[in-house]
């Protein structure tokens, strides 16, 4: 089964592995034997990832997102205020054919996840995102009273052993600076650009598709989706419309750049491991879920899983967070100070540091570092790296890592405190202390701290304007 399937589908419960291991939640997270992360089917490379990523810079690409999220629909009388009760997001002004960045906390204010919740119809919704909040959505709606309708529409299997895949729509994004040149091309003329995150309508090779405003690299392009026994037509006649302006398919590999580069972190640890107020919903939660298998990994270790938990501050949410409604959290998130929170970052990793790092994998006789693997390094599910100022203080946390080849720099998503100043030289702890954990997806090693300059989310190109010798001490003013 895999660890991503929803709802509570086994005997053993979340909250039955948690009690047999002694209610250690760090130790069972930590030595999770999920294996490593493959977003599934679209294959990994089409050309290279190098070249796929470097395309949404210069002319445009595809992105496949048809397997790798769940979709949760939901629709009836009590949809609206299901959203309103979990969701940190004002809901005052959502009108249909649009879509928010969902963000829904547990009751400590501890982010459970985030992903795009679309407004189909008056009363009818979709959550497209990770499996976490269609847990937690699936289990307050049915726990709740709410009259909603649900239906579930599972991510593809990573290891699909030949076996046929359907889903209920596909998803398709065509992003970059000749975006809109392919997209009034399929169009058979001028489109209008409707405001960012509202819905419309188009006609692609006599289909009626849906469309939804995205962006990306400054530039217009749209994510589309539509019935999924349409999902080759569709692909085949972007690619076609999209030959001439320089589009490019991008496989799997390149896929997670994307995130890394426009300054999203993907996988918040969910808070929902402690507190007995959430102990039926973990009886409810399966104990081969995600969030018994979630792999939490890195050098930043405490024994207590809440210091794991991110508020929406800490991942650039905190502006999403609106007290005109009751919302699950609310309470925590009121007796918090903004002003005081940690601010999400982007890290530009140094370029030695880096080059000796990747050198360690194919130098028998020095120091075996962590496996940095390329596009993303990340080796479990949810990553805490420590961060640690130049007095060896901690002073934040890096959450998702990886090397983007439009700017040839190693790059994390971080969230760091207040007081840290863009410019400013830290270091990051790489490997887990000790060897390293048991999970299979990293072996024993050794850790090493790498410099690096805090830098904006999203990544902007003041490292690479800025690097020369000195650059540390004129950083540190």
């Amino acid at each position: 089964m895999s660890a991503e399937t929803a709802g509570a589908s086994t005997k053993k419960s979340l909250q039955d592995l948690l009690d047999e291991n002694g209610g250690d939640v760090v130790g069972l997270l930590r030595n999770s034997q999920m294996p490593s992360y493959h977003f599934p089917v679209v294959p990994p490379e089409f050309t290279n990832f190098r070249r796929e990523a470097k395309a949404w810079h210069s002319s445009a690409v595809l992105f496949d997102q048809t397997h790798h999220m769940y979709n949760l629909w939901f629709s009836g009388p009590g949809a609206l205020q299901l959203i309103s009760d979990t969701g940190v997001n004002s809901v005052a002004k959502f009108p249909v054919d649009s879509a928010k960045q969902f963000v829904p906390t547990g009751p400590s204010g501890g982010v459970i996840g985030d992903g795009i919740l679309f407004r189909l119809a008056e009363e009818e919704f979709v959550f497209v995102g990770r499996v976490p909040i269609c847990n937690w959505l699936t289990y307050q709606a049915q726990t709740g009273g709410y009259d909603v309708e649900l239906r579930l529409d599972e991510r593809s299997p990573a290891r699909t052993f030949g076996k046929a895949v359907t889903r209920d729509v596909w998803r398709f994004q065509i992003q970059g600076p000749r975006a809109w040149d392919v997209i009034e091309k399929l169009n058979g003329g001028p489109m209008e650009q409707v405001r960012f995150f509202r819905l419309g309508h188009m006609t692609v090779a006599g289909e009626p598709v849906r469309t939804l405003r995205h962006g990306m690299a400054g530039a217009p392009g749209l994510e589309l989706w539509g019935p999924y026994e349409t999902y080759d037509k569709i692909r085949e006649t972007i690619l076609d419309a999209g030959q001439e302006f320089g589009l490019e398919p991008v496989g799997a590999r390149a896929y997670g750049i994307s995130a890394l580069e426009s300054g999203w972190i993907p996988s918040a640890l969910p808070a929902i491991y402690t507190g007995d107020e959430l102990r039926p919903y973990r009886e409810w939660l399966s104990g081969a879920g995600y969030e018994a298998q979630n792999a939490l990994a890195g050098s930043y270790v405490s024994e207590r899983v809440e210091d794991y938990y991110l508020n929406p501050w800490d991942l650039g949410y905190g502006g999403h967070v609106k007290f005109d409604h009751d919302f699950i959290g609310r309470t925590a998130l009121e007796a918090i100070d903004p002003a005081t929170q940690r601010r999400k970052v982007t890290l530009a990793w140094n370029h030695d540091d880096v080059a000796t790092l990747l050198a360690s994998a194919v130098d028998p006789d020095g120091p075996q570092y962590a496996f940095f693997d390329l596009p993303l390094s990340n080796y479990g599910s949810s990553s805490f790296d420590a961060i640690r100022d130049a007095d060896g203080r901690d002073v934040g946390l890096s959450l998702y890592t990886g090397f983007s080849p439009q700017s040839q720099q190693a790059i994390s998503l971080a969230t760091v405190s207040p007081d840290v100043p863009l410019g400013a030289e830290v270091q990051v702890v790489w490997g887990e202390p000790d060897g390293g954990t048991r999970k299979v997806t990293i072996e024993p090693h050794e850790q090493v701290s790498v410099r690096a300059v805090v830098s904006p989310a999203p990544f902007e190109k003041t490292i690479r304007e800025t690097y020369k010798p000195g650059w540390r001490s004129a950083a540190a003013g």
